[in-house]
């Protein structure tokens, strides 16, 4: 099976860059606490590093 991670929104996206809020819109993160299960590839990666400071990331057990 593939694996899963945990992406929650911890700070807010206000007030920040027009490209990391988009990336925060396009992993379908809206408010603050609001977590997506997404697969656990390269995309999802690279999103999630361009937004490090503002997520916390965490691997599903499935």
């Amino acid at each position: 099976m593939s694996e899963q991670v945990k992406i929650t929104l911890v700070k807010s996206a206000a007030h920040r860059k027009p490209n990391q809020r988009a990336i925060v819109k396009a992993l379908g993160l809206n408010k603050v606490n609001s977590s997506v299960v997404l697969p656990n590839n390269p995309q999802t990666r690279g999103a999630v590093f361009k937004i490090a400071h503002l997520v916390t990331v965490a691997l599903v057990a499935e």
